[in-house]
């Protein structure tokens, strides 16, 4: 089985760490999420890491994978280290690797570091009671609107992707994770609030983002609101659509 990888300069020591990553997963049992993919958390020389292993594709991507494209867990490398060279919070990036059998793509793992947060923001999006839900609401709009300054577009932007920690002055900060699906370009106003679209907003949180993001963006209050609803909308209509043609109705 033949293997391509790329490890940070400052994450030499992981060398070792990332070329057995097979082990490593086998051999631990902190998964912290399985679906289509799967993360643990695994500790190498007193480091907490966190290690996404990206399920093998079927035949024609593993083809896809092998010669033209990009793999996920490159894609989350490349887009971390990019990140951080715009001062954008994410997990630190640790390194990326790709295992291959007969000239077909199939495993692949990302690592980062782990980053210790407090919930992420489907939580203040959810319980009305939290303490400063409004002040932390606010302060991830100023988040998403730094990085749409920053031409980053996070396409999965959704309440899970979004870690939130509190630090000891009462700010918060912000990590954004899961970024293998990432767009650099110039992003306007439209495109902009639609990225909030997939947090599956409630009328009033919906106001609390356009607004907030109408006043960064220095746009007619009205004018924000009426193409986040648009957005919100557009994406729930789709979900119910999809329910109804699968049963779920």
């Amino acid at each position: 089985m033949n293997i391509k990888y790329e490890l940070n300069s400052h994450s030499k020591k992981f060398k070792d760490f990332l070329l057995n990553i097979k082990k490593y997963f086998e051999n631990n049992s902190e998964t912290i999420h399985k679906a289509r993919n799967e993360l643990k958390v695994i500790e190498f020389d007193n480091i907490k890491t966190v290690v996404k292993a990206f399920k093998i594709p079927n035949k024609v991507n593993q083809i896809v994978y092998a010669y033209f494209r990009d793999s996920k867990a490159k894609k989350s490398y490349k887009n971390a280290i990019r990140l951080e060279k715009l001062g954008i919070n994410t997990p630190k990036p640790i390194g990326y690797i790709e295992f291959y059998k007969a000239f077909l793509f199939k495993e692949s793992f990302f690592i980062s570091e782990k980053f210790d947060y407090d919930f992420t923001i489907r939580e203040p999006l959810r319980n009305k009671e939290l303490d400063e839900r409004i002040k932390i609401i606010e302060s991830f709009v100023d988040f998403t609107f730094n990085l749409h300054q920053n031409n980053v577009y996070h396409k999965d932007y959704s309440a899970g992707n979004t870690l939130v920690l509190k630090k000891s002055d009462g700010s918060f900060t912000f990590s954004i994770v899961d970024i293998n699906r990432m767009e650099f370009k110039s992003i306007d106003l439209f495109l902009g609030l639609d990225n909030f679209a997939k947090l599956w907003l409630d009328e009033d949180d919906l106001l609390l983002i356009a607004k907030r993001y109408a006043f960064l963006s220095k746009v007619d209050e009205k004018k924000a609101i009426e193409i986040l609803k648009k957005s919100d909308k557009k994406l729930k209509d789709f979900v119910e659509f999809k329910r109804k043609i699968r049963g779920r109705n």
